[in-house]
């Protein structure tokens, strides 16, 4: 989910969008009784589920008509900063965490608190920190859609060959160190060209066919994929309170640990060198043939059950390190534009968004793990009728020992390509991990004095 900045304008978005029912931006739309809300959104893997909430939506409320607006996520969040910045933005729209601080800076974004509590809406039927993302100075800025966490995926038919089980994979533990049993069993995944693994002492790394480990780079300032997890595991925390913590602490030495370990598998011919890495997704290289295991979230389970690819793929849980097991959380909400001329229909359509209503329409389609608890069992079993095992995901979930809430302040959009230009930097080699992220954490830092 890590953000690529495209430049385009409102018309490209229009030419992007595919869904059935598309428009740009927001409008006094109201024409034979019935009024338009505008909702926007970018997976496209979520535009059926969130279709279906529209047609039961519109069923109930014949006045109102919802228009969804479907673009990939490169574009999204350019041309949402268009639109409002031209006073023409949606109705409604889909949040994350690490944009919307800025919005509501800028008083882009609705306060939902006084309809919460006139309309009691019940927000401990959430999991677990969801809603409390979107509260700041007393002031409510979406409700919850969804919520996922990490896991690593991997090969199973790659990992059996090199014998590596299943039960291994379960309670794998890791360090900085040595890299505990989980080096180990990258070490195993990875193949040379003439099919000897990573502990073979005449191993080529020069050579490598299959590499044990795809780490993702292009991370942001939270390494959801990857670096933050074991980072947490190894201790790190990022700032002095989340959320709206003011003091980042990307200097920690338990951080630079933990990417010196990552540019030490590449080292090892584990993984890929980052100057050379392919354009292409690791989900996709995974896919494949050409890694063995990486970190996955949860809203790319579909990438890896999908019935049509050649090889299979399982889910295990993220190794323990020092601190123990560590998984990010993170959630998505549903906003409304502070502009929007239609305020008591978009607050309706917003609320039967996180309602049941909607959200166990999205368990049904089994692509994310919708907000509400009720709903999450209910995309569990869908997932298990369709005969794949993700309970690695609600297990983290459910367990706040495991699970860390990643980082909203003010600023997120600043911070992300400081943090992941310095992280870069040292997996290329050209910098020291002490050095790189204590200059990256001044910089973070006074951007906040």
């Amino acid at each position: 989910m890590s953000p690529k900045h495209l430049r385009a304008g409102a018309a490209l978005l229009c030419l992007a969008a595919t869904s059935t029912l598309v428009s740009c931006g927001s409008s006094d739309d109201t024409a034979g009784g019935r009024t338009t809300i505008n909702y926007w959104l970018w997976d496209d893997k979520q535009l059926p589920a969130y279709q279906d909430c529209a047609d039961a939506f519109q069923k109930a409320n014949p006045d109102i008509t919802v228009k969804i607006t479907q673009t990939a996520w490169a574009q999204y969040w350019q041309n949402l900063t268009t639109q409002l910045t031209s006073g023409e933005a949606p109705d409604v729209w889909t949040d994350q965490a690490s944009y919307y601080p800025q919005f509501a800076t800028s008083n882009q974004l609705m306060d939902l608190q006084p309809l919460v509590e006139r309309d009691k809406v019940d927000l401990s039927a959430y999991q677990s920190g969801l809603a409390e993302t979107w509260v700041k100075d007393g002031k409510r800025y979406g409700l919850p859609k969804d919520w996922d966490t990490m896991a690593l995926v991997y090969n199973t038919g790659m990992l059996k060959k090199q014998g590596v089980d299943a039960a291994e994979l379960d309670a794998l533990t890791w360090n900085a160190d040595d890299g505990g049993t989980l080096e180990k069993a990258i070490a195993k995944a990875t193949v040379d060209a003439a099919g000897r693994n990573g502990l073979d002492p005449k191993f080529d790394k020069s050579h490598v066919k299959t590499y044990g480990f795809l780490p993702e780079w292009a991370d942001g300032s939270q390494g959801q994929n990857g670096w933050g997890d074991l980072a947490a595991a190894n201790g790190f925390t990022y700032l002095d309170k989340n959320p709206w913590g003011t003091k980042y602490k990307y200097d920690d030495p338990k951080l630079a640990e933990t990417i010196a370990w990552f540019k030490h598998l590449i080292d090892k011919g584990y993984a890929p060198r980052f100057d050379k890495q392919s354009t292409v997704a690791n989900s996709e290289l995974l896919t494949a043939g050409k890694g063995a295991i990486m970190v996955a979230g949860s809203w790319t389970i579909s990438t890896f059950t999908d019935a049509k690819l050649k090889q299979q793929f399982a889910f295990a849980p993220l190794p323990t390190g020092p601190e123990g097991r560590k998984s990010a959380v993170n959630g998505l909400s549903d906003a409304i534009w502070a502009g929007t001329p239609h305020k008591e229909e978009a607050w309706k359509w917003v609320k039967f968004l996180a309602s049941p209503d909607c959200q166990n329409l999205v368990a049904k389609r089994a692509v994310v793990f919708p907000a509400l608890k009720s709903a999450t069992q209910k995309a569990l079993a869908a997932h298990k009728a369709k005969g794949d095992d993700v309970h690695v995901f609600t297990d983290a979930v459910a367990d706040k020992n495991v699970t860390f809430q990643l980082p909203v302040t003010e600023h997120g959009t600043e911070i992300g390509p400081i943090v992941q230009d310095a992280i870069q930097s040292v997996i290329l080699g050209r910098a020291k991990p002490e050095s790189a992220l204590k200059s990256a954490n001044d910089k973070v830092n006074g951007l906040f004095k």
